[in-house]
């Protein structure tokens, strides 16, 4: 997992070049003017859904992983709290959806969290379990965010 601020993308050496590329791209179309869908950015290797939600109680959310995508969450507007935790510490999982990619999980052993504030961003590599849209302590939010969703091997091209 990687987090930071989206004005800081172009200068963090510790995201892939081409990681850094799609985000750029995805930036550049202006997300946050984008209606709720799913927008193609280089193929069948990487699109960005907009979402808008509602955050909600921790215990009301399950933990998501994946996989054969890497997730890149940038929160556009509101407040959210993430859950996460190490490759392997998703417990009590459902079995793997392989059409979607995803695997619920009841459980983060050793749980992390991180807290995003608009133009933050959080990378989750496959097999790396989180749980987005979590209430924060400032009360519920309405949240509007990006998730691009990017092949694994595109990394390796």
């Amino acid at each position: 997992m990687l987090f930071g601020h989206v004005s800081d993308v172009a200068t963090m050496t510790e995201i892939n070049s081409v990681l850094r590329n799609l985000i750029e791209k995805t930036l550049a179309l202006n997300p946050a003017s984008l209606e709720p869908g799913s927008y193609p950015i280089d193929g069948d290797n990487a699109f960005v859904n907009v979402m808008t939600f509602e955050t909600q109680g921790r215990e009301q959310k399950s933990a998501e992983l994946h996989h054969h995508y890497i997730d890149v969450q940038i929160l556009l507007s509101g407040d959210e709290v993430i859950d996460y935790g190490i490759r392997n510490s998703a417990k009590n999982v459902t079995p793997y959806n392989d059409a979607d990619d995803y695997q619920l999980a009841d459980t983060i052993e050793y749980c992390q969290t991180v807290s995003l504030v608009p133009n933050m961003f959080v990378i989750f590599m496959p097999y790396e379990p989180h749980k987005p849209g979590i209430t924060s302590k400032r009360g519920k939010s309405t949240v509007k965010k990006a998730v691009i969703k990017v092949r694994l091997n595109t990394l390796a091209n």
